[in-house]
């Protein structure tokens, strides 16, 4: 079925065939012709993008989540990844989310990433619970010790779980790398 809310398209097209409705009747009944019968595909347009913009669904609260966190990493912001992780933080590597911002700043203390480039997202909801799969491409500083050591891009692909917090906001509560450059990767492998 239709999400009105997470995408105008459906509206916008009824507007259309409305505003040919409006076309044929005031060209079969010239009679009958009144100027706010314009309005009528106008007022639905209008209504389509209205809805779109003014109500964000949890899909969309979601992907900006996930956008604000793949854009603070490129940035080396581990202040912007900390106010996106849950309190109740926990992954097979850290204990918890005072670990993980640890591990973050410790990681991207020196310059380290050039850019990341999102290449595809899977997202699954479940009540107040999402999990998010995201392949990335990575492309390092020319001078980190990653392009010295190893190569200056990787393709990622990692999971992350979100949980609806009680005042409507999603925060990430796990993170799982699932794959480096299509080979298996954990969270030790990325040290």
């Amino acid at each position: 079925m239709f999400n009105f809310f997470e995408q105008p398209w459906t509206l916008l097209g009824a507007a259309v065939i409305v505003l040919f409705g409006v076309l044929t009747f005031r060209s079969v009944w010239p009679e009958k012709c009144k100027w706010w019968q314009w309005l009528i595909p106008v007022a639905l347009a209008c209504l389509a993008l209205s809805l779109d913009y003014l109500v964000q669904t949890d899909r969309e609260r979601i992907n900006s989540v996930i956008d604000a966190v793949i854009s603070a990493v490129e940035r080396e912001d581990c202040a912007t990844v900390e106010q996106l992780i849950a309190p109740d933080y926990h992954d097979s590597y850290h204990r918890d989310k005072a670990d993980l911002i640890r591990h973050c700043r410790r990681s991207l203390s020196q310059p380290l990433i050039a850019k990341n480039i999102e290449r595809n997202r899977l997202v699954l909801i479940s009540g107040r619970n999402a999990t998010v799969t995201v392949f990335t491409t990575t492309h390092f500083e020319a001078n980190s010790w990653v392009a010295r050591d190893y190569k200056s891009f990787f393709f990622f692909k990692g999971r992350l779980d979100l949980k609806k917090q009680s005042d409507g906001r999603w925060l990430i509560t796990s993170i799982t790398p699932i794959t480096v450059d299509k080979q298996p990767a954990r969270w030790s492998d990325l040290e």
